[in-house]
């Protein structure tokens, strides 16, 4: 008999527990990505207003993740300095942020013309973005140049090209503005990389070359100024895009998978909230990318030889294919 009583009481503790736990989990998720969604939104926030009256540079403003970074800061208060090729579309940047924004929280941006590819204007451009507020505290290093080609198809004087856009332009200017730096004790470069300055892929040898290059160098940098207070970070992307989200790629080689357009590319918007992130925590290294590409990234480092040995025979597929 006591048995017979025991047996339907176990039923019911085991059939409250099932339930209190069905009820309870559903609502410890929600609680959980609440309390991760509230804590992005304030930290986005608070790192909007961490860049009031800073005096920030943006290379190759008129690119489309110059342009976002542009709006972000401006917005934020920043007292910003926009450098880019072309003096008449700087101005209509300038003139589409003072129309979309109250002026009086915000300051009218100053225009620099600046080409990394011209190395004799450097010093000019350098001594004027110094000259315009007369310090520096943010510098995000935004230009880019790329070719895609096989190694041997690609001349000596598009490699130089390469160089003075990727790297010797990027390095002139940090150079040119780290005494400033330095006196005051203070400052922040970031460098906007693109991932090949970790992971090299076929036919972008010289984009790859002047890519590692400059990520070698702001490495260096690093630990040579943080004595000085000045901080140094690099965001490596795979591509930006204009939309995060597009067309299934077509290609169907393994390596082409590691620096596709899309639908891996990642949006300004979303490179440019990174960027402020990164600025507001000081982080020294990030990398913006799937997994795929992120994985390859340890592969290379850990499997070198598994790592060649896709990347070869991703080459010989689409050479197969293109032979087709």
């Amino acid at each position: 008999m006591d048995s017979n009583v025991t047996e339907p009481e176990s039923f019911w503790e085991m059939d409250s527990t099932w339930t209190t736990t069905v009820l309870l989990v559903p609502c410890v998720v929600l609680l959980t990505a609440g309390f991760f969604y509230l804590y992005g939104v304030i930290m986005g926030l608070l790192s909007k207003k961490s860049v009031r009256n800073k005096v920030v540079v943006i290379t190759d403003a008129l690119s489309g993740l110059g342009k976002e970074c542009a709006g972000v800061f401006h917005k934020g208060g920043a007292r910003l300095i926009l450098c880019g090729k072309n003096w008449e579309k700087l101005e209509e940047l300038a003139d589409d942020l003072a129309n979309s924004s109250d002026p009086t929280v915000t300051f009218p941006p100053k225009l620099v013309l600046l080409d990394f590819g011209d190395t004799d204007s450097m010093p000019e451009a350098i001594a004027e973005i110094l000259d315009c507020y007369g310090c520096l505290d943010i510098i995000i290093f935004n230009s880019s140049m790329k070719v895609k080609a096989p190694a041997q198809t690609v001349s000596l004087e598009v490699d130089k090209l390469l160089m003075d856009n990727n790297y010797f332009g990027p390095v002139t200017l940090a150079k040119g503005v780290l005494a400033s730096m330095i006196s005051r004790r203070s400052g922040h470069l970031l460098l906007v990389n693109s991932i090949q300055g970790r992971l090299a892929v076929p036919f972008r040898s010289t984009y790859a070359a002047s890519k590692h290059a400059v990520q070698a160098f702001f490495d260096c940098l690093r630990a040579e100024v943080e004595e000085y207070g000045i901080s140094v970070s690099t965001i490596s992307h795979n591509f930006i895009s204009c939309s995060a989200s597009g067309a299934p790629a077509t290609s169907k080689s393994l390596w082409s998978l590691l620096y596709t357009k899309k639908p891996l590319g990642v949006s300004p918007d979303e490179a440019a909230a990174e960027i402020v992130k990164t600025l507001n925590n000081k982080r020294k290294e990030v990398v913006i990318a799937p997994s795929l590409p992120k994985m390859a990234i340890y592969a290379r480092s850990f499997f070198p030889n598994v790592f060649f040995a896709v990347i070869g025979a991703g080459v010989k597929n689409a050479t197969i294919a293109a032979e087709m």
